[in-house]
């Protein structure tokens, strides 16, 4: 019954063909003039009736074997596809469309041909050809295309996080680090710059300067070695070293401490006080101040011992608590040895019990092996 109904179907397509054919004969004036004939409206009628007829028998008639044909079109075309990856079809649909648009731009030219017929041919060819190239090349340069769009992609990504990287560099760069008087005399702030794990601007404040030359010029000896030390460090900072180096003369003349005002410094610039003062810690991060320890930074890249390893101490001296005896590492951590004070001045193989972490420093308790 189906096969029927697209049987009439087929047939009336080739009636409507046959009209459109007769129109085409009919309306070409070229046609009259090259066979030098008049068509008149008999001989039209006889020419609507025989393209008619011949068409709609044409295609009533051939309608099995066109439609055995597309079956057959239809099955090669579904075996073929079965190994076609779908990027392959979208691939080549928009290379289809795109030749489709590029060949009908150019057909436009073929408009002014006084041959209709021959720019109609070559219209066709236009389409067909590049409709086919359309189609095609994008499948076989495949992946040249998606390596293209990878790298596109890649290339935008890369962009993005290297300006979010500036952005964040410039950012962390523009935060002034505030020296305090400790800090400075300690010394170890040049080989932490030195390293670069420390970004300036580095901002010396005139009253922390003030207060260094007190204590070089002091009369204790200690202090004044202490004062120079810090002057000297300084110095080398300036001179040795690659970094901003900033001396503010903001100071607040309604404030004693040094540490007070360095605190209030920090709140004012928006910056990070660099100190290794455990109290000024504490006070400057309770108001709310940003603070870099020095202490603290040692502590983290001591190397980490855990309770239960051995290790071998020089035991140099009695501890607090009876019994107890006190070895050093050689970064400085002190280690508290239960019941070692007899073997004061030897090495000694001891037990690791317990570490005491603090921002002050690291304690580490332990016990004699023996």
């Amino acid at each position: 019954m189906i096969q029927k109904i697209l049987r009439f179907f087929f047939a009336l397509i080739g009636i409507l063909l046959g009209i459109a054919s007769a129109n085409m004969i009919i309306s070409n004036t070229w046609i009259q003039e090259s066979l030098n004939i008049v068509i008149g409206p008999e001989t039209q009628l006889i020419i609507y009736a025989v393209l008619i007829i011949l068409f709609g028998l044409i295609f009533f008639i051939l309608f099995p074997l066109m439609l055995s044909g597309v079956k057959k079109l239809s099955k090669i075309v579904e075996t073929s596809m079965e190994n076609v990856r779908l990027i392959d079809i979208g691939l080549g649909i928009g290379g289809l469309v795109i030749g489709l648009i590029i060949a009908m731009l150019i057909s436009f030219a073929f408009y002014q041909i006084p041959f209709p017929w021959v720019g109609g041919i070559l219209t066709m060819i236009i389409y067909i050809v590049l409709g086919y190239i359309g189609f095609t090349l994008p499948i076989k340069k495949r992946e040249e295309i998606l390596l293209a769009f990878q790298n596109s992609k890649r290339e935008k990504e890369s962009s993005v996080l290297g300006s979010q990287k500036r952005s964040i560099k410039k950012k962390n760069a523009a935060i002034p680090k505030l020296l305090d008087t400790s800090v400075i005399i300690d010394g170890r702030i040049f080989d932490i710059c030195k390293t670069g794990f420390i970004e300036g601007p580095l901002v010396i404040p005139v009253f922390v300067l003030n207060e260094l030359q007190l204590i070089s010029d002091s009369s204790d000896e200690l202090k004044r070695n202490r004062g120079r030390r810090g002057l000297d460090i300084l110095n080398k900072i300036q001179t040795d070293l690659d970094i901003e180096v900033q001396i503010t003369e903001q100071d607040f003349d309604d404030t004693r401490e040094v540490d007070a005002k360095l605190v209030k410094l920090g709140k004012l610039t928006k910056g990070r006080i660099l100190t290794n003062d455990y109290n000024l810690n504490k006070v400057a991060t309770v108001q709310g101040v940003d603070v870099l320890n020095i202490n603290e930074l040692a502590n983290a890249v001591k190397p980490v011992v855990l309770p239960g390893e051995e290790m071998s101490v020089l035991l140099v001296k009695g501890g607090k608590e009876s019994g107890q005896a006190v070895a050093y590492l050689d970064d400085g951590t002190m280690i508290v040895v239960e019941n070692g004070k007899k073997y004061i001045g030897t090495s000694t193989q001891v037990l690791v019990t317990s570490i005491l972490q603090t921002a002050a420093g690291r304690m580490i308790f332990a016990k004699p092996k023996k």
